[in-house]
C-alpha cells in the first residue's frame, strides 16, 4: 500500500511539471516572441555618420529625435566624407544622409557601388554647387573671369574639407579653365568665417559653395556661370547604407525612402539647429513643430 501511494505521488508530482511546464510554454512563450519581434529592430545601435556641414548636422540630428522617438538607439559619428564611405564600406557605418549625385560624390559611387547601397531615392532635388563670390564683385561673372581677376584673390580659391567631393571638382574646375589660383583646404566653418570676413569689409573673396545652405540667407553672393559645365547642372541629394541594413531594418530604409524636404524646409531646419544651444535642441523643437511632414515619412 504504502509502495503505491509513492508511485502515485510520483506521477502526480511528474504529471504537475508537464502541466506547468507546458503552461509557461504556451503563455510566455508566444509573448516572448511577439515581445522579441516587436523589438528586433530598435533593440540595436544604429550608426549615422555625420560631416561637419551645416546641412549635415541638421539633418542627422534630425533623423536622430526621429528615430529615438520611435524606440531606436541612435549614435551620431563624426567623420569627413572619405572615411563616412569606408566605413560604410566595412559595415562599421549602417548609414550616410548625404551623397550628392550625378557630379560631386561620383568618385564614392564609383568606387563603393558593389559594396555600399547607394538609394536611388532622393531626399532633395534642387541642389547646386560651384564657386561663389559677392554680389558686389561686378566684374566677375564666370568661373572664365578668375585669371583676368587673380590678384583680386590674391590667386587663391578658400576651400573647405579635403575629402568632400566637391573640393574634388574644384581641382577639375582648375584643370578644365586653367586657373592661376590655388584650392586652400580648411573646414567649412573656417571657409564661412572667411567670407563673412570679407563680406564685412567688400573684400573680394571666392570659394566653393552649395545650395542648400544657410549663409546664401545671410550674405549675397552669387555663382559663377559655368560654360564648360564642370560643376554640372542640378544635383539631387540621396543616401547610402550599408549592405544588409534594408534586411536588418526594413522600416527604416521604408522612411528614408519616403523622406522629402525643399528649400523652405531643410531652410528652416538648419536655422533651428544653428541657433540652439546643441544641435539635437533644435532638431527637437523643428520635428515637435513639423509632425504632419514626418507623418509621411514615417509612415
Amino acid at each position: 500500500m504504502s509502495n503505491w501511494k509513492k508511485s502515485l505521488s510520483f506521477i502526480f508530482a511528474i504529471t504537475m511539471v508537464v502541466v506547468l511546464t507546458a503552461c509557461g510554454n504556451t503563455s510566455g512563450g508566444s509573448g516572448s516572441d511577439q515581445s522579441e519581434t516587436e523589438s528586433k529592430e530598435s533593440d540595436q545601435e544604429i550608426i549615422i555618420g555625420q560631416i561637419s556641414w551645416a546641412e549635415n548636422i541638421a539633418i542627422t540630428n534630425m533623423w536622430k529625435v526621429i528615430l529615438e522617438e520611435k524606440g531606436y538607439d541612435v549614435k551620431l559619428n563624426n567623420l569627413n566624407m572619405g572615411a563616412t564611405m569606408s566605413a560604410l564600406d566595412s559595415g562599421d557605418l549602417d548609414a550616410s544622409l548625404e551623397i550628392w549625385l550625378p557630379v560631386q560624390d561620383a568618385n564614392y559611387l564609383e568606387k563603393y557601388q558593389d559594396t555600399v547601397n547607394f538609394s536611388d531615392a532622393t531626399w532633395y532635388d534642387n541642389a547646386k554647387v560651384g564657386l561663389v563670390v559677392p554680389e558686389y564683385l561686378e566684374e566677375v561673372d564666370s568661373i572664365e573671369d578668375l585669371n583676368d581677376h587673380k590678384e583680386l584673390f590674391d590667386n587663391q580659391i578658400v576651400g573647405f574639407d579635403p575629402g568632400a567631393g566637391t573640393m574634388e571638382i574644384v581641382e577639375q574646375a582648375i584643370e578644365d579653365y586653367d586657373l592661376e589660383l590655388q584650392l586652400l583646404p580648411s573646414s567649412e566653418s573656417a571657409m564661412i568665417a572667411e567670407i563673412g570676413e570679407a563680406v564685412k569689409n567688400e573684400e573680394p573673396i571666392v570659394a566653393p559653395l552649395w545650395s542648400p545652405h544657410w549663409v546664401f540667407s545671410k550674405y549675397d553672393l552669387k555663382f559663377l556661370e559655368d560654360p564648360q559645365n564642370t560643376f554640372g547642372d542640378t544635383e539631387k541629394i540621396h543616401h547610402a547604407t550599408r549592405q544588409g541594413f534594408e534586411k536588418d531594418y526594413p522600416e527604416i530604409s521604408e522612411w528614408f525612402k519616403n523622406w522629402k524636404m525643399d528649400d523652405q524646409q531643410i531652410g528652416e531646419l538648419i536655422e533651428y539647429v544653428e541657433s540652439a544651444e546643441e544641435p539635437i535642441d533644435g532638431a527637437e523643437k523643428w520635428v515637435e513643430e513639423n509632425q504632419e511632414l514626418i507623418d509621411e515619412w514615417v509612415k
